[in-house]
């Protein structure tokens, strides 16, 4: 008899540590697949945009346009299939002959024509990293981001079934909806071609697909879609990659 309460007692906390360890896996997107079997193609559902399925997959949405032939505003409909990948791209380009005048004349054109490309670089650069951002949320950070684990793409935190969540910064919604797995009810705002930020597990959503917001706009109060308490996950993503918050959001005081 005691034996027998020994075995049910061990199944019984066996039990009780599996479900909570499940309770606490959440995997986001392509998270949940290995780079072996990454995905070529996919075909759109309903309700998915392009910047929806470039997110799912960590691609820059403009290379996803280009390889598919999408002009903007990048319109797509179901049962299109799309590429995620492009044609390789050639190692070496073909050399060019060049005529030499004379190297007074060739060494001015070319320190020009590096000077010129220098502050091209320069201004687009600072046209796309000047963001105010802002906390999304008030809360306790009980994940943070990591490079080499799929599953931390972002920040996790901790609050209560309808606190606010807030635009990090301003810019337009490319996507609100469910249909990414993963993340339960789901913002992605497009900040600038190489910015966007996403706002996952929410209650309920305030912004639509196209609406322009404002920095510290509320956009959806905190839930628990796809996961097992009320939290927000937040994500920063460069040129299509996940990128640690911490870096451009303000230190907390």
């Amino acid at each position: 008899m005691r034996r027998q309460m020994r075995v049910r007692l061990i199944v019984f906390l066996l039990a009780a540590l599996l479900a909570g360890c499940s309770s606490r896996l959440v995997s986001y997107g392509d998270g949940l697949y290995s780079k072996k079997y990454q995905q070529t193609t996919h075909v759109v559902r309903k309700g998915e945009t392009l910047y929806s399925i470039a997110w799912q997959h960590n691609v820059d949405y403009r290379r996803v346009a280009a390889w598919n032939n999408i002009p903007r505003p990048y319109t797509i409909f179901p049962g299109q299939k799309i590429k995620l990948v492009g044609k390789q791209e050639k190692k070496s380009a073909p050399k060019r002959k060049t005529k030499v005048v004379s190297k007074h004349r060739t060494l001015t054109r070319s320190t020009n024509k590096n000077h010129a490309a220098l502050q091209k670089s320069k201004k687009h650069k600072n046209k796309n990293t000047k963001i105010k951002w802002r906390w999304p949320t008030d809360g306790t950070i009980i994940s943070r981001y990591s490079g080499k684990d799929p599953g931390k793409k972002g920040l996790d935190i901790k609050g209560h079934m309808g606190q606010p969540i807030y635009a990090a910064a301003s810019g337009e919604v490319v996507y609100s909806g469910n249909g990414l797995r993963g993340y339960g009810n789901l913002i992605i705002i497009k900040h600038n071609d190489i910015y966007f930020s996403a706002y996952a597990h929410n209650r309920n959503l305030f912004v639509k697909e196209a609406e322009k917001v404002k920095l510290g706009q509320k956009i959806a109060d905190m839930g628990n879609s796809e996961t097992s308490r009320p939290m927000l996950h937040f994500e920063i993503r460069r040129n299509g990659k996940p990128s640690n918050p911490l870096r451009y959001l303000p230190n907390k005081h």
